[in-house]
C-alpha cells in the first residue's frame, strides 16, 4: 500500500475510534450528538475507501520472478559489422532500458542473436509466433500462465512470466521475455515494434546472404 494510502487507512481508523470513544464516554445522548457521531462515522468510513481505491488505483508492482539461465551473448559470427552491431545495440538498449530479462531475434529459421539469460535450446517457433507473423503484429503475453502455449518459449528461457513477440515480417521474430508479469509498457511495445521495423528492413537487405549455421558465443554480456 502507498504510503499516502496508508496515511488515509489510519486517519480514518482514528476518527472512527475517537467517535465510538465520544459516544460511549458521552453521559446523555441528544440528537445534537447522535447527528455528529453519524457525520464522524461517515468521514471515517470515506477515508478508509480512499485509501483502498488509492492502493487499486497505484497496484503494487508484481515481484521479479526468479529464473534460471546463463547470463550471456551469442551472435552468429557470419553476420556482416553493421547487422552485428545494429543487433548488439538493439538487444543492450532493451536488457537495460526496459524490463527484459531475455532476448532472441530468429531469422529464416536461424537465430541470429540471444542476450540476456540465455539458455542453449533449440527454440522452434510455435502457433503464438506463426499467429504474430499471420497477423503482422506484436503479441504479447502479460501473463504466461494464462497461456496454453506458453511452453513455446521454454527453449528461449524456461519459466518466463511475461513475453512480448514481434514478427519480422514473414522471415522472423523478435521473443523478448520479462522479469515479471506486466512488466511491458505500452512504450516498450511501441519501441520493440519500431526497432524491429528497422531490423527487418535490414536483414532483408543483407540476409539473403546469410548461411544456415549454429551461433558462436561471442564475449559475454
Amino acid at each position: 500500500m502507498p504510503g499516502s494510502a496508508r496515511l488515509c487507512l489510519i486517519a480514518g481508523v482514528l476518527v472512527l475510534s475517537l467517535a465510538l470513544v465520544n459516544a460511549l464516554t458521552a453521559g446523555d445522548f441528544p440528537p445534537s450528538l447522535q447527528r455528529a457521531e453519524v457525520l464522524a462515522g461517515m468521514a471515517a468510513v470515506g477515508l478508509m475507501l480512499v485509501a483502498v481505491l488509492w492502493t487499486r488505483a497505484i497496484p503494487r508492482p508484481a515481484e521479479a520472478a526468479q529464473l534460471s539461465g546463463e547470463q550471456g551473448l551469442r551472435i552468429d559470427e557470419e553476420l556482416d559489422e553493421a547487422l552485428t552491431l545494429e543487433l548488439a545495440w538493439g538487444s543492450h538498449q532493451f536488457l537495460t532500458a526496459t524490463s527484459a530479462a531475455s532476448m532472441l531475434v530468429m531469422w529464416d529459421g536461424k537465430v541470429l542473436l540471444r542476450r540476456g539469460l540465455i539458455t542453449s535450446n533449440s527454440f522452434v517457433p510455435g502457433a503464438i509466433c506463426q499467429r504474430a507473423s499471420q497477423r503482422q503484429e506484436l503479441i504479447s503475453l502479460v501473463k504466461t500462465a494464462l497461456y496454453p502455449g506458453r511452453n513455446e518459449f521454454d527453449p528461449v528461457l524456461p519459466g518466463l512470466p511475461s513475453v512480448m513477440v514481434q514478427p519480422l515480417g514473414h522471415r522472423g521474430w523478435v521473443v523478448l521475455g520479462g522479469w515479471s508479469e506486466r512488466c511491458f509498457t505500452r512504450s516498450d511495445e511501441r519501441w520493440l515494434a519500431g526497432w524491429s521495423e528497422r531490423l527487418r528492413r535490414t536483414l532483408d537487405l543483407v540476409g539473403d546472404g546469410i548461411q544456415e549455421s549454429h551461433p558462436s558465443p561471442q564475449k559475454g554480456a
